[in-house]
């Protein structure tokens, strides 16, 4: 990620992945996007209370959080530039645009502690402890890291559900969200759809979209 989309979310995610939860939940009520009466579920023992760490796993932990969300945005950006380009050739009430960003909830790879390689430590097992990983915070996001949050911020970014992607039998390791543009056909600008798709439906939805003469 860019250190200056990096800088953008500086500090925000030092109140810690607890309070995150309640801060999307929140978020996702105002918007709509769950009941008015959805409740959190609990936090599972397995991943440590925000509260129950030291000084320096809050720096390391906050600030890794700083670096997905900046790549992130960046990636989101990028596909705006997509859409602009798609927009000024003019093509862009009959294109339709199916935007999925992940799969199966957030990704709990990055373990109890978070890494600078996911690979090395989630399919070889290498181990990393706390001084080596504060020893290589400038560098998160770099070009000499393949770095991932902890679990405990996948669990956060699963709000309201539980657990996370690899934990299939719960809603946070399956559920993900999904955008659909087709602006020439579809007017409800905005619009919540909570009925469940699944991927296969992705390729039969874009061959033959609803209204279209293509078989």
């Amino acid at each position: 990620a860019p250190k200056d989309w990096i800088g953008k979310y500086k500090g925000q995610f030092d109140q810690g992945w607890d309070r995150v939860r309640e801060e999307t939940l929140a978020r996702q009520k105002k918007l709509g996007v769950v009941p008015a009466d959805t409740q959190l579920t609990t936090r599972p023992e397995q991943i440590p209370a925000w509260d129950s760490l030291s000084p320096d796993q809050k720096r390391l932990y906050a600030h890794m959080m700083e670096v997905y969300a900046g790549a992130l945005s960046h990636a989101d950006n990028e596909i705006g530039r997509v859409v602009d380009a798609v927009r000024d050739s003019g093509q862009i009430d009959k294109t339709l645009i199916i935007y999925q960003m992940g799969d199966n909830g957030a990704s709990a790879e990055g373990t109890l502690q978070g890494t600078t390689n996911e690979v090395a430590t989630a399919a070889n097992g290498v181990k990393e402890d706390l001084p080596f990983l504060l020893s290589m915070i400038d560098q998160l996001g770099g070009p000499t890291t393949y770095n991932h949050y902890p679990v405990g911020w996948a669990h956060a970014m699963d709000s309201p559900m539980q657990w996370t992607k690899q934990i299939a039998s719960h809603f946070g390791g399956t559920r993900n969200g999904l955008v659909i543009s087709w602006p020439g056909h579809i007017k409800d600008k905005g619009g919540l759809r909570t009925q469940f798709c699944h991927v296969i439906d992705l390729v039969p939805t874009s061959m033959k979209p609803p209204g279209s003469s293509r078989r």
